[in-house]
Order: structure tokens, then C-alpha cells, then sequence
């Protein structure tokens, strides 16, 4: 495959890489997921022409490469369908406004934008962020299992092959589907990879890092269970997380090396956040964590390259 050779033609490559999921995402909570895209992208033009305004900057210089639309699609595809407008545009003026033009507009910030937004939505609004549709469209309640994690961590008793196994299907656990949806999304980004867009460092160092912490504290599958290194790469946002929001470019190291070191911390910190937080899922927080560490990861093998040479 042909890496795209412009800005915007790389936007509406990862852009095109995002359908799959989205797709998935539509036919199994509904249509709620794509008006949360569509939102999203206008609030994220209306925030970036209005940035550019204060900054005295033409806004097409700044709606030029399109960064602003991939930063509305993440937070619109991370939000539940049914959540209310206003979080959906909050969440996309935090990320536009504070992640990305308080530190100097694309390329100079330090944190993935649309996980700014997410993560400022997630600790603000928890129980809105909670509430997902199962598989006829109704909602169910926060605590009892909106999403295959927080059922799985709240799931009591229950043992692993109760709750899930491999063995039973994908979509077996009230057909939710969630299994599907991160395939969908390794689909997608399978395409960045063989493009080029995203270096693969990232993303299979972050599915190694997690499986292997997964694998090495999985008991069999007891009430106690952490859960299998195949249900932890199946579930909540662990793809779309891996391949289309850890390699941003902009926030991730720019060695070869300290990607690999960047997925890993983000792999494990993702497991931990996941099994001893409350938050059962943290790949916002996960991606957060990995992009402060970026810029000592890079200083880190700059300087033990320099030193053995």
C-alpha cells in the first residue's frame, strides 16, 4: 500500500481506517454512536475557526490538515450513543482548546487532544460515560454492566467461563459484541500500519505488554480471575487505543526504541488501571501516562545510544 503524502491526505486515510469500527459500532449500539461523530466534527471546526480568530491566525491555515476531525471522531466513537449533546461538545472544546491550541496548536502539544477530552468527560461526567446501550437498544444500568469490563469487573461470584470464554463466541456475553468491535478496529488499523501512517512498534508492543501481564497473572479463570490476555485485546477500547490514539506522531517518542518501551509502559499501565482502579477500562489514562513519559523515554536511549557508541 502507497503512504499518503500529505497532511490531509493522511487525515482522510485514518479517517476512511476509522469506518470499520465505526460501522460495527453503529450496528451494534445504534445510530446514536455515528450523530456523536457528526457533532463532534462540527464543534470541532467551530473550535478551531474560533482559536484561530483569537490567535490571529486565518482558520484555514488551521482547518488545513484536518488533525481537529481525527481528534472529534476519537472522543465521539470513545462516548456512549445515548450521551446527552452538550458532553459530546464539551469534551471536543476541552480537547481542541486546551489539549491541542494551549500548548501551541498541532505539533506542539504534549498530550493526545482527544484524550484530554475524554479523560476531563470521563472524571466529570462518570455516570453519563457509563450508561451504553445493550444489544436491543435499551440502556442498562452503570454498575451492572454497560460495557463487557465493568460487568466483568463487577461480575461478583461468577467465575471466567460463567462470564466468558473464547469457547462460547464472539458476542456471547449478552451479544454485546464487543469482541467484534475491537476486530473491526485491528482491521483499521492494520491499514495504518501497512501504510506507514503509524509505526507498528507501538501497537504490538502495547497487545504484547498487555497479554503478557495478562497471561502471567491469569489463574485458569476462578471468581478471582484478572481475565485472559485474549479478553483484555477483545475488550473496551484496547484496539482503537493501540492503533489510532498511542501513535499519535505528535505524542509519541521519536525513536524506533523508545516506541517500543513507550507501548510497553502503556500496555501494562492499561492492565493495572484496568484490574486495581475503578475505572474499568483507563485507556485514556493509560495513553496520558505514556505520553508524559514520551519525552524521557526519547532522552533516555538518545543518551545510552550516545554512551555505547
Amino acid at each position: 500500500m502507497i503512504r499518503p503524502a500529505t497532511p490531509r491526505q493522511t487525515t482522510a486515510f485514518v479517517l476512511v481506517s476509522l469506518v470499520p469500527g465505526a460501522t460495527v459500532q453503529a450496528a451494534t449500539f445504534g445510530d446514536g454512536a455515528l450523530a456523536n461523530v457528526a457533532i463532534a466534527a462540527m464543534a470541532a471546526v467551530a473550535a478551531e475557526t474560533s482559536v484561530a480568530k483569537l490567535r490571529g491566525i486565518a482558520p484555514v491555515d488551521i482547518l488545513r490538515d484536518g488533525s481537529g476531525l481525527v481528534t472529534a471522531a476519537l472522543i465521539a466513537l470513545a462516548l456512549p450513543p445515548a450521551v446527552p449533546v452538550g458532553i459530546v461538545i464539551v469534551g471536543v472544546l476541552i480537547a481542541i482548546g486546551i489539549g491541542k491550541h494551549a500548548f501551541g496548536g498541532a505539533g506542539a502539544n504534549p498530550f493526545n487532544p482527544a484524550m484530554v477530552g475524554y479523560a476531563a468527560l470521563l472524571l466529570s461526567f462518570p455516570a453519563a460515560l457509563a450508561v451504553w446501550p445493550d444489544t436491543t437498544g435499551t440502556a442498562v444500568d452503570g454498575v451492572t454492566g454497560p460495557t463487557v469490563l465493568d460487568a466483568f469487573k463487577h461480575r461478583g461470584g461468577l467465575t471466567v467461563a460463567d462470564f466468558w470464554t473464547p469457547a462460547r463466541g464472539f458476542g456471547a456475553y449478552t451479544a454485546a459484541a464487543w469482541e467484534w468491535l475491537n476486530v473491526a478496529y485491528l482491521l483499521g488499523g492494520t491499514a495504518l500500519v501497512a501504510t506507514r501512517i503509524v509505526d507498528w512498534r507501538i501497537p504490538f508492543s502495547i497487545l504484547a505488554s498487555l497479554s503478557l501481564v495478562a497471561a502471567i497473572s491469569y489463574d485458569g479463570g476462578s471468581s478471582a480471575s484478572l481475565g485472559s490476555p485474549l479478553f483484555h485485546c477483545l475488550s473496551g477500547g484496547t484496539m482503537l487505543g493501540a492503533f489510532f490514539v498511542a501513535t499519535d506522531p505528535v505524542t509519541s517518542p521519536t525513536t524506533s526504541r523508545g516506541r517500543i518501551y513507550y507501548g510497553v509502559l502503556i500496555g501494562v499501565s492499561l492492565f493495572a488501571i484496568r484490574t486495581a482502579s475503578t475505572y474499568p477500562d483507563g485507556i485514556a489514562f493509560a495513553v496520558l501516562l505514556g505520553n508524559a513519559a514520551a519525552p524521557l523515554i526519547d532522552r533516555a536511549v538518545n543518551q545510552r545510544t550516545a554512551g555505547a557508541a
